[in-house]
C-alpha cells in the first residue's frame, strides 16, 4: 500500500547539481544510501567515515568511493584531521551521520560512544564555525533522544531530552551542543543548522549486529535460528529512504529559508508503529523465515519498550509526509535482500528503490 493523501516531496536535482556536500558517516548503512542518492542528484559528495565494519556491507557493494567526489577514512573524534578535511572540502551543505549507532554497544563501550556521538559532533561544529563556504547543516541524532518514561503518546520536538542508556544520552547531549552552536555562532555567519530525529530504519544493505532485520536476514540466509530479545517492543519502523528524503527536504528548506533551523522528527505515522512480533509476522509471509527463539532470561541492559514520534511539525512546516507504510517498507526491504542473495547488482537494487520512491 502507498499513501496517496498528500503531494510528496521529491528532491530537486537542479538544487543539488554541483553543490559541494560534506557527508560524515558515508561508509555506514544510511550514509551509503545517502551518498548514492546525492550522487545521483548531481551533488559533489565529500565523504568522511571509518572503514565499514561488516562483510558484506553496502558501501563496498555500491562502490560508493568510486562514484563520489572525495572519500576520506577518518575518525570524527580527531578534530585536527576533521578540521583539515573541512577546510579542503569547502562544503556548502553538510549532513552529519557519523556515530556509534547501537544501544547495546554503548553499554559495552560508553567512553567510545560519548566521544563519537558528543565530542565528534562538537568537533565538526567547531570546524564548520570557521568555514567560509558552509551555509546549511543537517545534524542527525535519533528518536531516542527523548526522556522516555514509557508513556503512550508520540514524542514531540518540544518534549524533554533524556536517555537512560549511553547511546541515547550521548545523542541527547549532542542535541544540546547543536543548539548551543546554532545560537552562539552560526547565526553570526549566516549559516543554518538543524537536527533530525529519525525512527528505526530498515532497508536493503544493512548487516549491522543487534538490529532486527539484519539478524533476521542472517538467520534466513544461513537457515539458522533467529534469537529475539524484546518481542513486544514497539518502534517507529520506516524504510531508510523515508528519513533520508526528510534530511534532503530539510536541507533544501534551510537553504531557502534559514528560519527553519530547529529540530525535526522523521518517522512513520503514529498508527504505523509496530512491534518486533509484527515485523516478524510480515517477514515470515515474505521469506518463510527459520525458527525463532525468544529470550527467556531478562536483558541485563535497559532498552525502551515503547517509542513513537509525532511528525506533525515536519508535515506542517516542511510539507514532508511518509510514503510507504510498514508493510511496503518491509516488503521492499526483504525483496532487496532476496534479490541480492540471488546475485542481483546492489546498485541496480538501490536505484530501483529510489526510482520507485521518487515516482510515487
Amino acid at each position: 500500500m502507498i499513501w496517496q493523501m498528500h503531494p510528496f516531496f521529491k528532491p530537486n536535482p537542479h538544487f543539488w547539481a554541483g553543490k559541494s556536500v560534506l557527508l560524515t558517516g558515508h561508509t555506514g548503512f544510511k550514509g551509503s544510501w545517502l551518498a548514492h542518492w546525492l550522487s545521483r542528484l548531481g551533488a559533489k559528495v565529500i565523504g568522511i567515515g571509518l572503514p565499514p565494519n561488516t562483510s558484506p556491507n553496502l558501501f563496498d557493494s555500491l562502490r560508493v568511493s568510486d562514484h563520489i567526489d572525495s572519500h576520506y577514512i577518518a575518525d570524527i573524534r580527531n578534530f585536527s584531521l576533521i578540521d583539515t578535511i573541512v577546510k579542503e572540502a569547502s562544503p556548502e551543505v553538510v549532513f552529519h551521520l557519523a556515530a556509534q549507532p547501537l544501544v547495546l554497544s554503548s553499554y559495552s563501550d560508553p567512553l567510545l560512544t560519548f566521544e563519537t556521538n558528543l565530542q565528534g559532533t562538537v568537533n565538526l561544529l567547531e570546524s564548520l564555525r570557521s568555514s567560509r563556504s558552509f551555509r546549511v547543516a543537517v545534524m542527525i541524532t535519533t528518536d531516542k533522544v527523548y526522556q522516555n518514561n514509557e508513556g503512550s503518546y508520540p514524542f514531540r520536538e518540544t518534549d524533554p531530552l533524556g536517555g537512560h542508556d549511553p547511546y541515547s544520552s550521548s545523542k541527547a547531549a549532542s542535541e544540546i551542543a547543536i543548539s548551543s552552536y546554532r545560537k552562539s555562532f552560526f547565526k553570526e555567519i549566516g549559516a543554518s543548522v538543524a537536527s533530525a530525529r529519525a525512527g528505526n530504519v530498515i532497508g536493503g544493505g544493512d548487516w549491522s549486529q543487534d538490529r532486527l532485520v539484519p539478524d533476521l536476514i542472517r538467520a534466513w540466509s544461513s537457515k539458522s535460528t533467529l534469537h529475539i530479545r524484546n518481542p513486544t517492543a514497539t518502534r517507529p519502523w520506516q524504510h531508510v529512504l523515508e528519513p533520508l528524503a526528510g534530511y534532503i527536504c530539510l536541507a533544501e528548506h534551510l537553504w531557502r529559508c534559514p528560519s527553519f533551523e530547529d529540530s525535526f522528527n522523521f518517522g512513520p505515522y503514529s498508527h504505523e508503529t509496530a512491534s518486533v512480533i509484527d515485523i516478524l509476522n510480515i517477514a515470515n509471509v515474505k521469506l518463510h523465515t527459520s525458527k525463532v527463539e525468544y529470550q527467556v532470561s531478562p536483558n541485563p541492559f535497559s532498552e525502551s519498550k515503547s517509542l513513537s514520534l509525532d511528525i506533525s511539525k515536519a508535515q506542517a512546516l516542511l510539507g514532508f509526509y511518509p510514503r510507504w507504510n510498514i508493510n511496503e517498507a518491509i516488503t521492499r526491504t526483504l525483496e532487496w535482500y532476496s534479490r541480492f542473495y540471488d546475485g542481483s547488482n546492489p546498485r541496480t537494487l538501490c536505484n530501483n528503490d529510489i526510482d520507485f520512491y521518487e515516482s510515487n
